[in-house]
């Protein structure tokens, strides 16, 4: 009889760890974006109140640096604020990690200054391109010489660091090309670094996520964005929503594998995310998609954990 016992306490044990990314059947392992970090955090806060057996673990890594461990099936879930690149694909597939892209909201890029800055009214496009550029390395050091009527003060730099989807969005939409960039800048991969950075620098001039100004809008300056002929945009919630703010509004995202998706935790605390985002996005600052966008992804995913495990990627 005690064998037996024991066998089953066994079987249940081997039952539980094998049913998921490195994990238990009720443990989520959630990390990467840094942006998409307060969304997901909220969202895991609100759902261990809704399942206190769920252990819900949400880390920053940087959207990249979630990737890698996305695509090496050592989490469920990669928050991400771009897509994801071929490449890391590409090693997902060799490694048999099939997956799903699910779009949770719409966010749009801070530049910012320190509050005592009364020079900069706006910036053009061309000149954050001019600032951000690889070229502008040991060319472009101090405020004057981005506009001749500015002060001649240095020109303190702070932004995404190389790992972060913000980084690679910035550069894309800014410079043109996704990952050029000056070196000779402050980066982080956590945005709270980088809002200490400006808020106590006279001379600085950063880019983040805009919910990170919302949380900290009394320690910097938010900088109008003009693109081309348009008058300038300062990128509130509505400009975003209303994609007036171009090019710096993207849409955010999190990923979720095949094999966890198989679980029912992970099955139940997604639709609670899709469910539950339209609400928790306007308190961390970023902008909720249509409840339409929400449906649309609520039925792809059951459809996705629904299909029968397979050999190749299905992700859309």
């Amino acid at each position: 009889m005690v064998k037996k016992i024991f066998a089953l306490i066994l079987f249940s044990g081997m039952f539980l760890y094998s049913c998921g990314s490195g994990g238990p059947a009720n443990e989520i392992q959630i990390d990467g974006s840094s942006t998409v970090f307060p969304l997901t955090e909220a969202v895991a806060e609100e759902y261990r109140s809704e399942a206190p057996n769920v252990r819900v673990t949400v880390g920053r890594s940087g959207t990249g640096g979630g990737f890698q461990k996305f695509i090496r099936g050592d989490i469920d879930i990669n928050n991400a604020s771009r897509e994801i690149q071929e490449s890391e694909a590409k090693v997902a597939e060799k490694n048999g990690i099939e997956y799903l892209e699910l779009s949770v909201a719409y966010d749009g890029l801070s530049v910012v200054v320190h509050p005592d800055n009364d020079w900069v009214d706006y910036l053009t496009v061309e000149e954050l391109k001019k600032i951000w550029e690889p070229e502008a390395q040991g060319e472009i050091m101090n405020w004057n010489d981005v506009r001749e009527e500015w002060p001649d003060r240095p020109l303190n730099l702070y932004g995404a660091g190389t790992a972060s989807g913000t980084f690679d969005y910035f550069t894309e939409a800014i410079v043109g090309e996704s990952g050029a960039s000056r070196g000779d800048f402050t980066a982080s991969e956590d945005d709270n670094v980088l809002v200490q950075g400006v808020s106590t620098d006279q001379n600085a001039l950063g880019f983040f996520g805009l919910a990170y100004y919302e949380e900290n809008s009394d320690k910097l300056k938010l900088v109008p964005v003009k693109d081309g002929d348009k008058e300038p945009v300062t990128p509130t919630i509505e400009a975003v929503a209303n994609n007036r703010y171009t090019p710096l509004s993207r849409p955010l995202f999190i990923y979720v594998t095949k094999e966890a998706a198989q679980r029912p935790a992970t099955q139940d605390f997604v639709k609670f995310y899709l469910e539950t985002a339209p609400k928790v996005t306007k308190q961390v600052g970023y902008v909720a998609m249509p409840d339409s966008v929400y449906q649309v992804q609520k039925n792809k995913f059951e459809a996705f954990y629904a299909q029968p495990d397979t050999a190749t990627s299905s992700a859309e």
